[in-house]
């Protein structure tokens, strides 16, 4: 056969195959309503199986492809289902109830972040609540601490920079505390050399910053052989070089740091990438969900099997959702098992949206919704 004549032959079984389809997926619908009026889960696990060890046999040569075909169409299938269904369940009610408005120029919005005055962390949370009162931490720890027991009503974090990735230790309290992400907002980030006045640049041997600042310059101070000290914030470091009034240290911190403390700026625009920036999260211990929302963020727990994380990326390519951000972290006292934090644009105030989110809290071993903002 010539190969116009084999594409001829593909178009012939390609329309066999949608009629097909499309009788399937009215059979899903008539499963939906015996469910609804019975009151069945959509998810039969077993049902499933029984049905991809079957389509794997018959598949023949092809059986591999054939039980992954068949895996998404059973994908769609329960998304059809959930559209007829549509219960509520927690998840449901916590996006319905979520508060719709966040008010970021109160004047009685307390709020926490990481440093002293003139860290990025303190920067990015002026920016975000100008007129309220900031609560300056020693570590990530203790600014979901003072969300926690209600002494602050939320909290300015760092989740992932434009060079130096993701802020592994915030990502881990995110996990234990699960409290929502209600805005965000993207930092660029200028790091400069400082050090007490009377210093010169050549005096410089040690540079003091926090683990992120010290990984955002690693080419500059390896280009110069400095020697590398972490502290708790950039703006520790600066106070830290202030207070020990060595020539030869430099703290790696935001001109404005250098000003707090009485520094000289002798470098500036250090960091390995000239459009470095920090994205910064605003996390509270209740949901809000603005109308202008456009990014959702989750994470969940797989089932570990094959496959399994192939088949939830379906899920969301069949709905024409943008993935943002994908990455795991490892569960704590497990032992290699894994939880996906997940970001994508949208907004769950949409019926899509929240009825393909619910489909899923209502799947999975483990999920959490963690914001739209």
């Amino acid at each position: 056969m010539e190969l116009s004549e084999i594409r001829d032959e593909i178009d012939v079984i390609d329309r066999q195959i949608v009629e097909l389809f499309k009788r399937r997926m009215d059979c899903s619908v008539m499963v939906a309503e015996k469910k609804k009026q019975t009151g069945s889960p959509i998810l039969n696990i077993q049902r499933e199986l029984d049905v991809l060890e079957k389509v794997e046999i018959l598949g023949g040569e092809y059986g591999h492809y054939t039980r992954l075909l068949y895996g998404n169409v059973m994908e769609l299938s329960r998304d059809i289902q959930y559209t007829i269904i549509n219960g509520d369940n927690e998840l449901r009610n916590i996006i319905r109830n979520a508060d719709k408005e966040l008010d970021t120029l109160s004047d009685k919005c307390r709020t926490a972040c990481l440093g002293m005055a003139g860290s990025n962390s303190h920067i990015a949370a002026m920016k975000f609540f100008p007129n309220g009162t900031i609560s300056l931490e020693k570590n990530f720890d203790k600014v979901f601490e003072r969300v926690a027991k209600g002494e602050c009503d939320y909290g300015v974090l760092p989740v992932e920079n434009s060079s130096a990735g993701s802020v592994s230790r915030v990502y881990d309290l995110i996990l234990k505390y699960r409290y929502y992400i209600v805005g965000e907002i993207d930092l660029p980030i200028e790091h400069c050399l400082c050090a007490i006045p009377q210093t010169d640049i050549s005096n410089i041997e040690k540079v003091l910053s926090h683990e992120q600042g010290l990984s955002q310059c690693s080419l500059f101070i390896s280009e110069n052989g400095y020697t590398k000290q972490k502290c708790s914030s950039t703006s520790e470091a600066a106070k830290t070089v202030a207070e020990e009034k060595r020539i030869n240290w430099a703290a790696i911190c935001t001109k404005e740091a250098a000003d707090e403390f009485g520094l000289k700026v002798l470098d500036k625009n250090i960091q390995n990438n000239d459009n470095n920036c920090t994205r910064f999260i605003v996390i509270s211990k209740r949901p809000i969900i603005t109308e202008k929302a456009n990014k959702v963020s989750l994470c969940f727990q797989l089932d570990n099997k094959p496959g399994s994380l192939y088949t939830i990326l379906c899920r969301f390519a069949s709905h024409g959702f943008d993935l943002t951000k994908i990455e795991s972290r490892p569960i704590p006292q497990s032992q290699f098992d894994y939880m996906f934090y997940l970001d994508f644009i949208g907004n769950m105030r949409e019926a899509d949206n929240s009825r393909m989110i619910c489909s899923l809290y209502e799947e999975l071993p483990e999920f959490s919704f963690l914001g739209n903002y």
